[in-house]
């Protein structure tokens, strides 16, 4: 089974950018942050807040002089950029990209260059893979995070993470319940005249049981709804007294 990709920062130059593209890594799946040369140098007191509870990252954040020694230890090593700045090297999207990381055996990186001017020529040439976003090519600007985030998101639609919890819902309420209701329903309205003209009563009846019977009503739904109900036909009968 293929391990999870190395997410290397490629000479970073704020400490927020690298908080955010933390937040951004662990929302998929991914821990492992390396650094290569930052420029504020690490740690770096405005990655923290920026990173929005991602801590176990920046805790295992490693840094590097080079970007050869960041990744040493990889066997695939990927290079995001817009160009491919004279490098002759394949070029993939992140989804491509995604699927490789996943059939590939070792460990894998992928480099994200400085927010200004993006990976250099030489650093390109340390990756045997070019990753590039298909982008709207009049404005081709990502920040650091958001290239983050495409590239994690990709990969982590192969691990199936699970959705975030959900608000466990009442059951369904059985038919006779929603009958019930109905009936009630019905007979106010038909107590009431709303039912007019009579050859159109049948039409309207389905029309108001096809609205009734849209949704999953719960039991406590139901029970909610008929005491409006029998609010409404007390109130009625009270004025009539």
């Amino acid at each position: 089974m293929s391990q999870p990709p190395v997410i290397v920062l490629v000479r970073p130059q704020l400490g927020e950018n690298i908080g955010k593209a933390a937040r951004a890594m662990l929302n998929f799946g991914l821990v492992d942050l390396r650094l290569v040369a930052p420029r504020d140098g690490w740690p770096n007191p405005s990655a923290g807040p920026a990173a929005s509870g991602a801590d176990i990252v920046l805790e295992r954040a490693e840094v590097f002089e080079t970007v050869a020694d960041a990744v040493a230890d990889c066997a695939h090593v990927y290079a995001t950029t817009v160009r491919k700045r004279g490098v002759s090297k394949p070029v993939v999207t992140p989804e491509e990209a995604a699927g490789e990381i996943h059939r590939e055996e070792g460990r894998s990186a992928i480099l994200f260059g400085p927010e200004r001017s993006g990976l250099e020529t030489d650093d390109v040439a340390v990756a045997r893979t070019i990753v590039t976003v298909p982008i709207n090519p009049e404005f081709g600007s990502l920040n650091l995070a958001q290239a983050v985030i495409l590239v994690a998101y990709e990969w982590s639609k192969g691990v199936r993470l699970a959705q975030p919890t959900q608000e466990v819902l009442d059951p369904p309420a059985p038919q006779d319940e929603l009958d019930g209701m109905i009936g009630q329903l019905d007979a106010m309205l038909e107590e009431s005249g709303y039912y007019f003209p009579p050859d159109r009563v049948p039409s309207t009846k389905r029309t108001l049981r096809t609205l009734l019977t849209k949704p999953a009503w719960s039991s406590q739904e139901l029970r909610t709804l008929r005491g409006v109900l029998s609010a409404l036909e007390g109130k009625k009968r009270h004025r009539g007294s």
